[in-house]
């Protein structure tokens, strides 16, 4: 125990009591905080997919339908990336998702 706690400051890095306790709460908040990564993560993307949609002229709602009904395999983070670094691939996808979504609505009328 004394070993994980190297590098805390004073007993809790001396003294087996503090350094036991430290640690268990540093193990619990790095087993949670892994989970937040993830989701503040997601949201960042999310974030960034509907700046570039809306700057496109789409809803980001509607940007993520078009490309599941064109079933355009693309995850948040690779279309986040797209956004942020490559306007015109990402301009490409809102294309296909109009389209898609087009389609989607000439089908039900």
């Amino acid at each position: 125990m004394l070993q994980a706690a190297k590098g805390f400051r004073m007993r809790r890095s001396k003294l087996y009591r503090y350094a036991s306790d430290a640690v268990d709460h540093g193990r619990q908040y790095a087993f949670r905080d892994r989970r937040n990564r993830k989701r503040t993560f997601r949201a960042l993307w999310q974030v960034r997919i509907n700046a570039a949609a809306r700057a496109a002229g789409m809803t980001y709602s509607r940007f993520i339908e078009g490309l599941k009904s064109a079933q355009v395999a693309l995850d948040r983070k690779i279309l986040a990336d797209l956004a942020a670094t490559d306007s015109a691939t990402f301009g490409e996808l809102v294309k296909v998702a109009r389209a898609a979504l087009d389609a989607k609505k000439a089908a039900r009328a």
